[in-house]
């Protein structure tokens, strides 16, 4: 067991590591998994979930909407980016079938985006097999 003083001490720091930025579960027990002893890293984690400081869900759908102002991504290029944060599967899966429309359709403009882009240096054969690779939907491009 552990102490009020130790609990508080270690939750300060995850709480300042959380506050510089949305942090996903994984990239939490990443970081402190051999600084804090494992019962107390799960209690600390599960206290700022309540606070809602933690939330997967909410992490999704902020870095979807970030991804889709600032880049030109295909929806399996953002499973790929989130599943390197440590986001569960079938979270991921539900909020693609929640918004899978505004998704489609922000798939077809990158991919219209970056067709734009490549005219110049590449043929419409070389820009679609580009697509492709990068996990476009054929009937998307």
């Amino acid at each position: 067991m552990y102490t009020i003083e130790e609990f508080d001490k270690e939750k300060t720091k995850v709480f300042k590591y959380i506050i510089y930025k949305k942090r996903t579960e994984f990239e939490i027990r990443n970081k402190f998994k051999d600084q804090i002893e494992e019962n107390m890293l799960e209690d600390i984690i599960e206290y700022f979930k309540e606070a809602s400081y933690i939330s997967d869900m909410e992490y999704i759908e902020r870095a979807i909407n970030e991804y889709m102002s600032l880049k030109n991504l295909s929806i399996k290029e953002i499973k790929y980016k989130l599943y390197a944060k440590g986001i569960n599967k079938n979270l991921l899966e539900e909020y693609i079938q929640q918004n899978y429309e505004m998704l489609e359709e922000y798939e077809k403009k990158s991919a219209n985006n970056i067709k734009i882009k490549k005219q110049s240096l590449m043929d419409e054969q070389e820009i679609k097999n580009y697509l492709l690779k990068k996990g476009y939907k054929g009937e998307n491009i």
